[in-house]
């Protein structure tokens, strides 16, 4: 049997983190909590969990910066919960390197199926038939997760990685806001385009040479995207 997956919770709600230490160790997930972003950090560097859920609003350092300061060392998967719906709220969060947010007050069993989806994504759950994608300028290892474009390196996130595998898998189709949304994010969040706006846009920045002239990721008007890596 495989090791449980660890999972590092970060709210100054005793209650919401009593309820998810239970919920998730119910469900075999190693599990430990802090309080705030500065303790947070510290029981990341110390014990390496392979998810984190964390709040935006907390003493000490709060969500956001929580998650500029992980993803500068890290691509590990991170939730964001928060009770602010706001779309500037979710893209400030998802901007700072988040990869899902989720509304409290939410459902646990909501939750978990995010948790769940979240680390299928991970490079141990790589699908081993296909260990690599390459086409134009595009090199992409799904074991490593190692990616070339044009000859560079480039560094993402869990999001970003999964977003472009799917462009690209699907390349030269026109794929539609709400397709993106339910195989990246789930059927959840179909409504929730502000997602693919920042992801979209944090992804040119790292693949594409001018960014507010994408040739690879090309916006295709009120419907969605078309990904070209030949282009």
């Amino acid at each position: 049997m495989s090791e449980p997956k660890r999972v590092l919770v970060v709210d100054d709600e005793p209650q919401i983190t009593r309820v998810l230490r239970h919920s998730l160790s119910a469900h075999r997930y190693d599990v430990r909590t802090a309080a705030d972003g500065v303790s947070g950090l510290d029981t990341f560097r110390d014990w390496h969990p392979d998810l984190i859920i964390t709040d935006l609003q907390m003493p000490e350092m709060d969500g956001i910066e929580f998650c500029r300061q992980i993803r500068k060392v890290s691509t590990l998967p991170i939730i964001v919960l928060s009770v602010k719906g706001e779309e500037k709220t979710k893209v400030q969060a998802l901007d700072a390197g988040a990869d899902d947010y989720v509304l409290k007050p939410f459902g646990i069993d909501e939750l978990l199926a995010r948790v769940r989806a979240a680390l299928r994504r991970t490079p141990d759950a790589v699908d081993e038939t296909e260990m690599s994608l390459s086409e134009g300028d595009f090199r992409i290892n799904l074991s490593t997760r190692d990616i070339k474009v044009a000859g560079t390196n480039i560094h993402l996130t869990p999001k970003e990685f999964d977003l472009l595998v799917f462009l690209f898998r699907n390349r030269g189709k026109v794929i539609t806001h709400r397709a993106i949304l339910t195989a990246i994010w789930g059927g959840n969040s179909t409504e929730q385009t502000e997602y693919l706006r920042v992801f979209v846009g944090q992804l040119r920045k790292k693949i594409e040479q001018d960014p507010s002239q994408p040739k690879y990721i090309r916006t295709e008007p009120w419907v969605g995207y078309r990904f070209d890596p030949a282009s």
